[in-house]
């Protein structure tokens, strides 16, 4: 298996850096091919600007479009084609980020900006009476999976159903279903660590053995069992879930789940 580590956290020394470590040894230890992009050691920029574009942009800017025709014509910058090819390399992407203000590391999100180009990740397919393009299990990417390894400061309790800071599965509902999912990608149920501003050295091994398991039983674990969007669920074009799919009483982003 070939696997792609985006890790976006500053600090060498950190729990995200120490996870992102183990995950190289123990893939390549198990035989996988590992490439990471450390995004805060690269000096990613996470700005979108006229410049990724070259010859393609336009004036005014027009992001999405000018995105597309640099993508077809070859002109995207050099380090955004370069992770480009990266995830088509990929048959796992892993991404190890700290929780901050309830979502992903700005740089993480500048990541997915630069390098999620119309034509690339979206933008692909036929539209017309059955089908609304080719994403939310369909595109460029599927066949592929995806992990989310995420530190989370709070307790557990916090980020439960009843929680004060909302269920974490759809805090991040936008990273798996909307960025990742959108594109084709499977994505794989999230590895959280919580309360990790109270981690101490004794229990990281703790930690250190629970992210071993899950990444030996990569291949062996079901992904979330988000609807796919062209295959009878939704109504085209209004992409309304069909009437008397919703599980009983079940709302919000667990419509969008099979069970």
């Amino acid at each position: 298996m070939k696997t792609l580590i985006v890790h976006a956290h500053p600090e060498p020394k950190s729990l995200n850096s120490s996870l992102k470590d183990l995950a190289v040894s123990t893939l390549e230890a198990a035989g996988h091919e590992v490439r990471v992009s450390d995004l805060y050691a690269m000096n990613w920029n996470p700005v979108v600007n006229a410049a990724d574009y070259g010859s393609a942009a336009s004036s005014p800017l027009h992001v999405a479009a000018d995105s597309g025709r640099a993508f077809e014509t070859g002109t995207l910058t050099e380090d955004v084609r370069a992770e480009q090819e990266k995830l088509l390399w990929a048959d796992t992407i892993i991404f190890q980020f700290p929780l901050w203000w309830y979502t992903m590391p700005a740089i993480l999100k500048g990541w997915v900006d630069r390098v999620f180009t119309y034509r690339f990740a979206y933008g692909v397919g036929e539209h017309n009476d059955t089908q609304y393009g080719e994403r939310y299990g369909e595109g460029t990417l599927a066949g592929k999976k995806a992990l989310l390894s995420v530190t989370v400061g709070g307790p557990e309790a916090h980020y439960a159903a009843r929680g004060i800071n909302g269920p974490i599965d759809d805090l991040l509902f936008p990273f798996q279903h909307g960025i990742l999912y959108y594109p084709g990608v499977e994505v794989l149920p999230p590895f959280v660590v919580y309360s990790t501003d109270r981690i101490t050295v004794e229990d990281y091994p703790d930690v250190a053995k629970a992210w071993e398991n899950r990444l030996l039983t990569l291949n062996s674990t079901d992904p979330i069992p988000f609807r796919r969007q062209n295959f009878g669920d939704y109504e085209i074009p209004s992409l309304h879930l069909k009437d008397g799919l919703e599980p009983a009483g079940r709302t919000g982003f667990g419509l969008h789940l099979h069970r």
